[in-house]
């Protein structure tokens, strides 16, 4: 119940807003009835001042640069945790027990498979498709093939659909960057971790055998890690949108997938690495950053800023880190595209025209460089990306099937069309 109010007047009349408030974060104007009440709507583009709904999942303070998931801190998480642990938090609320843990992990890799006749539909598309396009089609495919998970109102298919959605997205983009390539896809292991499965399905061959090196498995799962959840963002929102029309889980992830697909949102990291190979060596700098505070001059710089962070993005740290570990194993420290990257965060962090604006390096600006170093290209970024944040859309998904306030999706608008007009025969147009 809310303790406070807020009083809006309209034409004289004054109308009493319940005001709710969160464990944390701002508080919250209640405007269900407004429309019932007043006959009016309220306006906000892009939902920038509006809570869709009500989350125990994870809570962003874009002032302090927090990011919680359940309460704990994602570098704590990134630290001392993996992935799947992870998902096990954000799925079920809880750091799992060892024995919770140890049947959540054998649940996942035991549905790692897909189904055979899948791969049929792989080669369905042309061989030069971007790797997005075919995890939409393929994950949107998995409700033609799963039909013993897809009633929402059984809460044992929505484990299950669940748990195949966790467990099958990374040999889905594996396969999907396969097929890019040309060559047989992977079969999943069992005796592989989540993030060492990954890199086996995406770089081994059958010609030899392939050795997933630590602390490679380590880095993949941190980028995993630092993506699986981020609270109401676009795509996040879709599936909740897709979800409250009662669509089945696979629909509702496909149209995630579709969301984060633009460059705004999922394809940050790609355009990025692009920024960082355009500026091509550190004495170009200088002229790079002049162009960014020049108004007149269409060049941003990629991967500093973000819409909810107003202070440092937590996740980058953990990033660079990962960073300097993996290009130190695989011998090209002195990677130029590294040296460009972290000289130009040092050029942007020494200059008052970026930290006034609270322009800091966000999660993209170290991830691009982690991957290629990898041997990922550039197409593949985004989806690592969607199968990373599967488990935060799962969660957010299931979250909102529970909820017995939930409602179909239908937002309003401020039409500023014609009003009503009369037909006019074609002969007299």
């Amino acid at each position: 119940m809310a303790d406070k109010s807020a009083t809006l007047t309209i034409d004289g009349t004054e109308y009493e807003l319940p005001v709710l408030s969160p464990t944390s974060g701002p508080d919250v104007i209640d405007i269900r009835k407004l429309y019932g009440q007043a006959g009016v709507f309220t306006y906000d583009p892009g939902f920038t001042s509006t809570a869709s709904c009500d989350s125990t999942i994870t809570f962003i303070d874009g002032d302090k640069g927090e990011l919680l998931h359940r309460g704990y801190p994602i570098d704590q998480l990134a630290e001392k945790s993996h992935y799947l642990e992870v998902c096990y938090l954000l799925l079920y609320g809880e750091l799992p027990t060892a024995e919770q843990l140890e049947d959540f992990e054998t649940r996942v890799t035991r549905h790692t498979m897909i189904h055979e006749q899948m791969h049929n539909f792989f080669r369905g598309f042309r061989r030069d498709a971007h790797p997005m396009a075919t995890m939409v089609g393929v994950v949107g495919a998995m409700s033609a093939f799963y039909h013993d998970s897809t009633d929402i109102n059984d809460p044992w298919q929505r484990e299950v659909a669940s748990i195949r959605l966790i467990a099958k997205m990374p040999t889905i983009a594996a396969m999907a960057y396969k097929y890019s390539i040309g060559q047989p896809f992977v079969y999943p292991r069992n005796d592989l971790s989540y993030a060492a499965n990954f890199v086996h399905m995406c770089f081994s061959v059958p010609a030899e055998p392939y050795h997933v090196d630590p602390i490679v498995a380590r880095a993949m799962d941190r980028i995993f890690t630092l993506h699986a959840d981020h609270e109401q963002n676009a795509s996040t929102s879709t599936v909740r949108l897709a979800s409250s029309s009662g669509a089945n889980p696979f629909a509702c992830i496909a149209a995630g997938i579709a969301c984060l697909w633009g460059p705004a949102h999922g394809g940050a990291n790609q355009a990025c690495l692009e920024m960082l190979r355009e500026i091509g060596t550190p004495d170009r700098i200088p002229e790079y950053i002049a162009r960014a505070k020049d108004k007149e001059d269409p060049f941003r710089l990629m991967g500093f800023g973000h819409r909810v962070y107003k202070n440092f993005d937590p996740r980058a740290k953990v990033m660079k880190q990962s960073a300097d570990e993996v290009l130190e194993l695989l011998g090209i420290e002195n990677n130029p595209t590294l040296q460009v990257a972290k000289d130009l965060e040092a050029a942007a962090l020494a200059d008052e025209y970026f930290t006034d604006k609270k322009l800091f390096p966000n999660v993209d600006f170290y991830s691009g460089i982690i991957l290629e170093a990898m041997g990922f290209p550039t197409s593949m970024f985004t989806p690592i990306f969607a199968l990373s944040r599967t488990i935060g859309w799962v969660s957010q998904w299931k979250e909102q099937l529970a909820d017995p306030h939930h409602k179909i999706g239908r937002p309003r608008q401020l039409y500023l069309g014609d009003t009503t007009r009369d037909y006019i025969e074609i002969e007299n147009r």
